[in-house]
């Protein structure tokens, strides 16, 4: 379980384009997202109607359910967008910055987990973007 705070890098930018104080509050009143899980947030002064935070894990070799925990981020967040009527969700590389998660790994498991989401929702009418900072990458899956 993870109280949900800034930390930095993506997690960062993002309270700054939300507002700090708003996006603060509202995650003060939900307290905390287990690793592995999502919650949701308005979007508040940021371009987005919501904010939906997803907590990856902290890569410790691979032996600690790090890619199942991965992937159930990303399935959970995409579960949300769809109870929310989102359209389209954008991902940054969950746990591949801060939290160590081999990049060519964090990828495999984003990739996955979003296809494999929209295989099992046909109804689901959401595309995803998938991004990572270095170089500047973007996969949209629809």
């Amino acid at each position: 379980m993870r109280k949900i705070e800034i930390k930095g890098g993506v997690c960062g930018a993002i309270f700054r384009a939300a507002g700090y104080d708003d996006l603060d509050n509202a995650c003060k009143k939900i307290g905390h997202c287990d690793t592995g899980s999502a919650v949701i947030t308005p979007g508040f002064a940021s371009n987005a109607k919501y904010i939906i935070h997803a907590v990856g894990p902290q890569w410790s070799g691979g032996n600690h359910n790090e890619p199942e925990l991965l992937y159930n981020a990303y399935r959970r967040s995409l579960e949300l967008a769809v109870e929310n009527n989102c359209r389209s969700i954008g991902f940054p590389l969950i746990s591949a910055g801060i939290y160590g998660y081999p990049m060519e790994k964090a990828w495999e498991r984003a990739i996955c987990a979003c296809c494999d989401f929209l295989k099992q929702h046909t109804e689901a009418d959401i595309a995803c973007e998938i991004f990572t900072p270095l170089p500047i990458t973007v996969i949209m899956i629809s």
